[in-house]
């Protein structure tokens, strides 16, 4: 065996021993380290020996996302077998790329609900809105069917914090087992659904000479100083050493049929709430809710609301509209902030800059971040990992996934996180004296310090927030 064959055969000698030595259960390991999660997939992709599976609603055909494509065709190359599902909302510029990737014979490209309208985009929302409205929203990376990646996170520099822009504070989930296995279930499900079309039947086969396009795009691509700036902070992670640390624990794949994106009405057991719900059940202690969209609207409000007043501590934590990307979904959650506070709900925001450190682990300071992640916390024994937002998008629109991990050790870490790990990252909304006016409150090394107006707003940025919560739009955010 030639030594780059033992080097990629290494990590499936610990995966398959602790398969065996914990059988029925499913090792997993967190991902917050944005570092660490493009690092995990690309030593996935090395390791792999038989297939990759791929399923992203965006991928960004930017230095991290050429070096994840550059990883796939490297695997193409010694024989795996790829597949890959991109959903059509996000490959605006990307037709080229498809096209070269998929004409090497061991790569498979869908496209997930191809829109009508491929050049002007905007006419898809006006002479195909009901159908164009419903989106993928899924994010996972497996391969062999033994090892997957399931979280928040797309493929694109600000998901795996390269660059100077924005930084996504996000979480992902590597999952070793079973889980891995249901994943590879799920993925079927979707390469042969009505909504995956072939990719050359969308945009076109390749011209002559993809090969060559790519690799010079590759090698391009590794001439930037950005990326070999972001590839240097990430080879010291390997992925033997990240499976010795798994956590055994029994875990479960919650997933919406990809029917739901056909715009016909979806069977209430064939959606991933109502699977979660059978899963673990209401709360009767506690939840913790990170979400980045956070619009609960009447019925989720009304829920969180329910909770409460049986006694069970809700707190949710979500971007401050300082910190968000998308001011309309902010919209629809500020218009709730009130009612939901008066229940005893506890309401945390994300401070602009704070997200994932370039240079380190953890929470730090950046120049622009934005949560991004998708988990929470019930009763301190589950952990929810995935892409569902908290929002009448993923309830009803967009599909979802996500692992429900039986997991005490998991899930008090995301409530020591509430306890006392946001006290310099967020503000804490409250009610005024009054029970009317809202208060942001912020910890500072000085001391606690009072804002009667959203931190790092201007006027016209609230009053457009305003007039946005006063729309009848709620149900598309």
């Amino acid at each position: 065996m030639k030594a780059a064959e033992q080097t990629r055969s290494l990590p499936q000698r610990p995966i398959a021993q602790g398969i065996a030595e914990h059988p029925g259960q499913t090792g997993v390991r967190l991902l917050s380290d944005a570092g660490e999660a493009y690092a995990a997939r690309a030593a996935l992709a090395l390791a792999a020996e038989r297939t990759i599976d791929a399923l992203y609603y965006m991928w960004h055909a930017d230095e991290t996302g050429h070096l994840m494509l550059e990883a796939l065709w490297g695997a193409a190359e010694r024989g795996v077998r790829i597949r890959l599902v991109l959903d059509d909302a996000t490959t605006e510029g990307m037709d080229q790329v498809i096209a070269d990737l998929a004409s090497h014979p061991n790569i498979e490209i869908r496209i997930y609900n191809a829109l009508r309208w491929r050049r002007y985009r905007l006419l898809n929302a006006v002479t195909d809105f009901h159908r164009s409205n419903r989106r993928m929203h899924n994010k996972s990376f497996t391969i062999d069917g033994v090892a997957t990646i399931v979280g928040g996170r797309n493929v694109g520099d600000e998901y795996f914090a390269s660059g100077e822009g924005t930084a996504f504070a996000d979480l992902d989930v590597l999952a070793i087992g079973p889980a891995a296995a249901d994943v590879s279930a799920m993925f079927e499900a979707y390469w042969h659904s009505a909504s995956a079309c072939p990719s050359d039947a969308v945009v076109g086969p390749a011209s002559p000479g993809a090969g060559e396009r790519l690799r010079a795009a590759f090698t391009a691509n590794h001439a930037k100083e950005e990326t070999v700036a972001f590839l240097a902070r990430q080879r010291h992670v390997l992925l033997e050493p990240l499976v010795r640390q798994l956590i055994w624990t029994d875990a479960r794949l919650v997933y919406d049929d990809p029917v739901k994106t056909l715009g016909g009405p979806a069977r209430p057991e064939s959606l991933l709430l109502t699977r979660l719900l059978d899963a673990i059940g209401p709360p009767r202690a506690s939840f913790d809710l990170v979400s980045s969209y956070f619009v609960p609207a009447s019925e989720g409000s009304a829920t969180l609301q329910n909770l409460a007043s049986r006694g069970v501590r809700v707190r949710v934590l979500t971007n401050s509209l300082e910190s968000t990307d998308v001011g309309v979904v902010h919209a629809g959650y500020a218009k709730r902030r009130r009612e939901l506070l008066r229940a005893g709900v506890q309401l945390f925001e994300l401070k602009r800059g704070w997200g994932q450190r370039r240079e380190t682990e953890g929470l730090g300071r950046s120049s622009g971040a934005s949560l991004h992640a998708k988990t929470f916390a019930l009763d301190g024994q589950h952990l929810f990992v995935g892409s569902f937002n908290f929002d009448p998008r993923s309830a009803r629109l967009n599909t979802e996934m996500g692992l429900v991990l039986d997991s005490p050790r998991l899930a008090h870490d995301l409530g020591l996180l509430f306890d006392a790990g946001l006290s310099l990252t967020t503000y804490a909304v409250r009610l005024a004296e009054d029970g009317k006016r809202l208060q942001w409150i912020e910890w500072t090394p000085d001391g606690e310090r009072r804002h009667d107006v959203e931190p790092g707003t201007t006027v016209l940025q609230r009053l457009g927030i305003w007039i946005l919560s006063r729309l009848p739009v709620e149900w598309l955010l």
